[in-house]
């Protein structure tokens, strides 16, 4: 399979390692309830899926409000950018394509997204940023996929979704994107087939070398 000149990246566990800032939030709000905290790994198991889920997770179906969540999104305001980062290799990836080829669809809140982008200073380099929120549809759902095929321009056969979670490779196959599944995340693939596959961060520079920017 020839290397897709578009690119669609997952935003936690591809992009950014935010587990320890995500696992404080809820340890913070946990503690609020008179919870005791999670283990970084099980906080680790829950993300991938939208932060409604991720509460409902981490706070259990006998403890779980729905306003929690809102909660929880004041609290992750305060952290987001405690200890969260790039993961190795991924500035440099980043930097081996335009903007113009480049989009996230992240089922995080897109405030959230873009603070981190803009905390980090990569923001500048997607043409299409896509959150959890953006749609009525996220993950695993196709069409945040579909929305960013056609604002970039791409053809499905033109690009790749990449990412570190079941629900990034069925909405990658279901616009008809190649999928790239990066171990290195916290998710899991699901059992899914994909047709690429990342051990650690700085592989995405070998399987998608792309041109340099002049």
């Amino acid at each position: 399979m020839n290397a897709p000149q578009y690119l669609l990246f997952d935003l936690d566990g591809t992009l950014i390692d935010s587990i320890p800032d995500l696992a404080l939030s809820l340890n913070l709000l946990r503690a609020s309830l008179n919870c005791p905290p999670l283990p970084i790994d099980e906080a680790a198991s829950m993300v991938g899926d939208g932060v409604s889920l991720l509460v409902r997770r981490a706070l259990g179906e006998h403890l779980f409000r729905p306003e929690h969540v809102e909660r929880f999104l004041r609290i992750y305001d305060q952290h987001l950018l405690d200890n969260t980062c790039c993961y190795l290799g991924i500035e440099a990836l980043l930097q081996q394509h335009t903007a113009e080829n480049m989009a996230i669809i992240t089922n995080k809140p897109h405030s959230q997204t873009l603070a981190i982008l803009e905390g980090l200073k990569i923001h500048h380099l997607f043409a299409v940023i896509i959150g959890g929120d953006t749609f009525a549809q996220k993950k695993p759902d196709p069409f945040p996929v579909r929305q960013a095929l056609i604002a970039l321009g791409a053809a499905p056969s033109q690009a790749v979704m990449i990412g570190d979670h079941h629900t990034d490779l069925h909405a990658g196959q279901g616009a008809g994107t190649a999928t790239c599944f990066c171990h290195y995340g916290f998710g899991n693939s699901g059992g899914l087939n994909y047709d690429f596959e990342a051990k650690t961060a700085a592989d995405l520079s070998q399987l998608f070398p792309g041109p340099y920017r002049a």
